[in-house]
């Protein structure tokens, strides 16, 4: 079974086109910009948020927290009342339960797209999913912070059937990735290398901070790209406070307009096939 957070029946922001998003549950990073943090960790059934619900939507049931989201309201009381970093309003569902939500919405849309949390964590379970949405003629991409190995077990699997990954590079240097994100960026350079091999990036995405060296990010990714780089989209995308834990909010900083600029402009020299400004 998949643990699903939220699910996007038509978006624009993830991926090319317009895509069925699938959030799930859990991530391995702790990125301190990250603008929904109530997906990095899974529920311990405290029941801390059951008492805050105005809706009466939250029980607990056995010594679990349950979710009835016919009574939801979605005010996020639950979220902001976490102290752990999770949302109770979580949905297990296996691979046909999700088909069916997406065929509702196949009409309007070119594919699916995981993302999180951190999708493959969930590899082995989103294989038959995969499966089913290549049968029915849709394309099949990964939202991935490349902390797992993509070359092994069940996320070769995974990726193999998929269309490709789009991949964060946060930082290069180690210390600066420890810092943002609490986990070093080993595997991120080793998948960075491998799906650039396979022709499985769809695209990078550089989340930009004025505390980062943003240009030897970006120089250092397109050297490890080589020539795949001219078939590559780079998304760059300004920190936004949106959503942030506000221990950080006051951290945190976007470079000016003067230097995104810029880095826009190193990008296209260094020759990405399309550079995006987010």
């Amino acid at each position: 079974m998949l643990l699903v957070n939220k699910l996007i029946p038509m978006s624009v922001v993830d991926g090319p086109g317009n895509r069925f998003a699938i959030f799930l549950q859990g991530c391995n990073f702790n990125c301190k910009y990250c603008h929904n943090p109530e997906t990095i960790h899974r529920c311990i059934h405290c029941g801390d948020c059951v008492a805050t619900c105005p809706a009466d939507a939250l029980n607990l049931v056995d010594g679990k927290v349950v979710w009835d989201p016919v009574k939801c309201v979605d005010c996020d009381k639950c979220i902001a009342t976490c102290t752990h970093g999770a949302s109770p309003k979580v949905r297990a569902m296996d691979a046909e339960d999700l088909m069916k939500e997406i065929e509702s919405a196949m009409p309007f849309i070119e594919g699916i797209s995981v993302s999180g949390g951190e999708a493959t964590l969930q590899a082995k379970e989103l294989i038959p999913l995969f499966q089913m949405a290549k049968e029915k003629g849709l394309t099949a991409l990964i939202d991935s912070n490349g902390g797992l190995d993509f070359s092994k077990g069940d996320l070769n699997t995974l990726l193999e059937i998929s269309d490709g990954v789009m991949l964060d590079v946060k930082a290069w240097e180690r210390e600066d990735h420890l810092r943002i994100t609490g986990r070093d960026n080993e595997a991120v350079k080793k998948n960075l290398a491998y799906l650039a091999e396979q022709n499985k990036i769809e695209e990078l995405r550089f989340v930009l901070l004025d505390s980062l060296d943003n240009e030897h990010t970006l120089r250092e990714a397109a050297k490890v790209l080589g020539e795949s780089i001219h078939t590559t989209r780079a998304k760059l995308i300004s920190y936004r406070h949106f959503g942030v834990r506000k221990e950080y909010v006051d951290e945190l900083r976007a470079p000016s307009r003067e230097e995104k600029d810029r880095l826009m402009a190193l990008a296209k020299e260094l020759g990405f096939h399309e550079v995006v400004d987010i």
